[in-house]
């Protein structure tokens, strides 16, 4: 074979061999999935601080059990929550199910507007929420059987009626300057209880309001009287974010705490003592909500689609961490969930 025939055939081998390395490059890197980002974020920020230490009694480190579809024994009341069926934070939408997983339906209908923070009233017949509709949060409630809105014409997020229906609990604020007021249902005589405090949720015999304030510069549960009066601090929990709910006989209230993508939700007694976790690991688990019978716990996690932003869905559980069952199983983020009869 003559010199200038070897040396071409040389260039044409050397040519191919970068083309398949460069391609098979594309290929590979391709197949790389992107790095998740952060969760969306389901409440507001809050300023940083020391986190304290604290001993909490937790569950084994091992794999999460497997959540399953449908409950073994299929708990009663309705669970209602935000629905980010357009994948879109900014049009989030109310959603309602049963606690057995039937009976689901869109409640809200405005696709453009944010509605968020629901939660159920104690009879179970309305559902009361944020939302934007009409260019600030303010608060309505829906009548389940009617369809027919009710608005308070009163600005603010996070509203919950009292067990004898008479007043609402809500946070008004920007997300760094929050306070907690009540009002009466219709939106008359609005008054500021306590500041600062964000999440409020009523006692069971509605003489107390749980809610999270700072203490130390860190998030911690605190209860303060109807009147105003009686202000308490709970909880000295590392990490902790707002979202809480008190037991039917209220014996108990439940909170999340946790850095993010490792959150966990921690039972305790509702002087605030013997917190301990009860969520499996590893489910970044957060947003608990009680059942009536004081029995289980709905509430938001990523067990089955860990770090996806759209993996969020609404589970249950047994207060002793059994049961674990995904409820909601969509191509979206489900969150917030609030039970109820």
């Amino acid at each position: 074979m003559s010199k200038p025939l070897k040396l071409s055939l040389l260039l044409l081998l050397g040519a191919t061999c970068l083309v398949l390395t460069f391609l098979g490059g594309m290929i590979f890197s391709r197949s790389i999935p992107p790095a998740p980002s952060a969760p969306p974020l389901i409440f507001p920020p809050r300023p940083a601080g020391t986190t304290p230490t604290l001993s909490l009694a937790t569950l084994p480190s091992s794999a999460s059990p497997a959540p399953t579809r449908n409950p073994p024994s299929a708990p009663a009341g309705k669970i209602a929550y935000v629905c980010q069926i357009f994948k879109d934070n900014t049009r989030d939408q109310i959603c309602l199910i049963n606690a057995d997983g039937t009976g689901w339906h869109r409640l809200t209908a405005n696709d453009n507007a944010h509605h968020y923070y629901p939660s159920l009233s104690p009879d179970g017949k309305s559902v009361l929420y944020a939302s934007n509709m009409d260019g600030r949060y303010e608060i309505y409630e829906q009548d389940l059987l009617t369809g027919q809105i009710t608005r308070t014409y009163q600005p603010g997020i996070a509203p919950e009626l009292s067990p004898d229906g008479k007043e609402i609990a809500f946070t008004l604020g920007n997300g760094q300057n929050d306070t907690i007021w009540l009002m009466n249902r219709d939106g008359t005589n609005p008054r500021q209880i306590y500041s600062p405090g964000w999440d409020a949720t009523w006692s069971p015999d509605g003489a107390k309001i749980l809610f999270a304030t700072l203490h130390n510069n860190l998030p911690q549960l605190a209860t303060i009287g109807r009147d105003a009066t009686g202000f308490q601090i709970l909880t000295d929990l590392p990490l902790l974010r707002g979202r809480s709910d008190w037991s039917s006989d209220g014996q108990h209230i439940i909170t999340y705490s946790g850095s993010p993508w490792q959150r966990e939700l921690y039972l305790m007694d509702a002087n605030g003592q013997n917190p301990r976790q009860i969520s499996p690991s590893g489910g970044n688990s957060q947003g608990p909500s009680l059942s009536p019978d004081g029995e289980w716990v709905a509430f938001t996690a990523y067990f089955d689609l860990y770090k996806n932003v759209n993996g969020c869905e609404i589970y249950l559980m047994r207060l002793d961490g059994s049961a674990l069952t995904r409820l909601t199983e969509n191509t979206y983020c489900d969150w917030q969930p609030r039970w109820g009869p």
